[in-house]
């Protein structure tokens, strides 16, 4: 242990010494420098964290953001440490001596290469400032210089902002949807809905996603795909329920929306917010099991998909993704990440 908690200061000391000569490839290098000038944006610093004191304000953190109260964290400081000391992800942006946001995530097995980032949240207050953005460069650079060579995670397919941040802001790829995927979860954002969740790949060394992180999201305009012919397949009414239109066999770029705001519309009207996550699981979710891909997310509201046409080939294509889908889940009853 001993020996453990030795080489966990090393990487603590190397981390903070990052500017004062450490020689990284040139990548990595730019990991780093755009992770750096995130933050300086944001107005806060990004650390790993592994101090009990620093896990039990991580802990509190989390249990205000999802408002789950005391007696059902998230996650406990305990878990923190132990994942911390074993050398996996756990950071926390700070804003003067406050801590505002925090990330953690653990390793997938060694010849996968990859890191899974389980939850990360902002506090209420802090929102708008871009430090969500700040600490997943942070996680980006960390993983990288790690020799990672992807992050993956989930997040809610209704809530439009998480919706844009993975997808446009961070260029990350959805690569299934899972249905229910975590079981019941009892807090003040979830309620009684189910735990539906798209999982998403971020290929940390990808043309995409550089350019994501230097301040140039992929951004996509769902009226000009419409104009272009794509087929709305979900929309809203004029009550606001979902309706569906079925998809013709020509059809070649689909356009999906969610709600405006599904963590209102389940305070306010649950039946409706019920209704809405069987659209999206039943269209959303179709079009990504029979192998289509997801564009990207106009801040609208809307998916854009593209149809791939049926051929022996993508079949198997599509059950390899299926099959790959199986390797990154976590255990029932988690949280996942949401990050504001």
């Amino acid at each position: 242990m001993t020996d453990l908690l030795s080489d966990r200061k090393s990487e603590r000391d190397s981390e903070r010494d990052h500017d004062g000569g450490r020689t990284d490839p040139p990548r990595v290098a730019a990991a780093h420098s755009t992770a750096r000038a995130a933050a300086l944006a944001a107005g806060v610093t990004v650390d790993s964290l592994d101090s009990v004191g620093q896990l039990e304000d991580v802990r509190r953190l989390y249990e205000r953001v999802w408002r789950t109260g005391e007696h059902s964290p998230p996650v406990t400081a305990d878990l923190l440490r132990a994942m911390a000391t074993a050398g996996s992800y756990v950071s926390g942006a700070f804003d003067g001596d406050q801590l505002v946001g925090s990330c953690f995530g653990f390793f997938y097995p060694p010849e996968r290469q990859a890191l899974h980032s389980h939850i990360a949240g902002v506090l209420p207050q802090a929102r708008r400032r871009n430090i969500g953005f700040a600490l997943k460069l942070h996680q980006r650079a960390w993983a990288m210089a790690r020799g990672v060579h992807e992050i993956c995670w989930t997040y809610d397919p209704l809530i439009r902002r998480n919706a844009y941040f993975n997808i446009a802001k961070l260029a990350a790829e959805p690569a299934a949807y899972l249905p229910d995927f975590y079981g019941p979860i009892d807090d003040g954002i979830n309620r009684s809905d189910d735990s539906d969740r798209i999982l998403v790949r971020w290929r940390l060394d990808s043309h995409e996603v550089e350019s994501a992180c230097a301040g140039a999201p992929r951004l996509i305009d769902a009226e000009a795909a419409r104009a272009d012919g794509a087929t709305v397949a979900l929309h809203a009414s004029a009550t606001g329920a979902p309706l569906v239109t079925p998809v013709g066999s020509g059809a070649r770029t689909v356009l999906v929306a969610v709600p405006e705001d599904i963590e209102a519309l389940r305070e306010k009207d649950p039946a409706c917010a019920a209704l809405w996550r069987k659209a999206v699981r039943d269209v959303l979710g179709g079009l990504l099991d029979h192998g289509a891909r997801v564009r990207g997310f106009d801040r609208a509201g809307w998916y854009v998909v593209d149809l791939e046409a049926p051929t022996p080939a993508r079949a198997a294509a599509r059950q390899a993704r299926r099959d790959d889908s199986h390797r990154y889940e976590t255990l029932p009853g988690d949280t996942p990440q949401e990050t504001a």
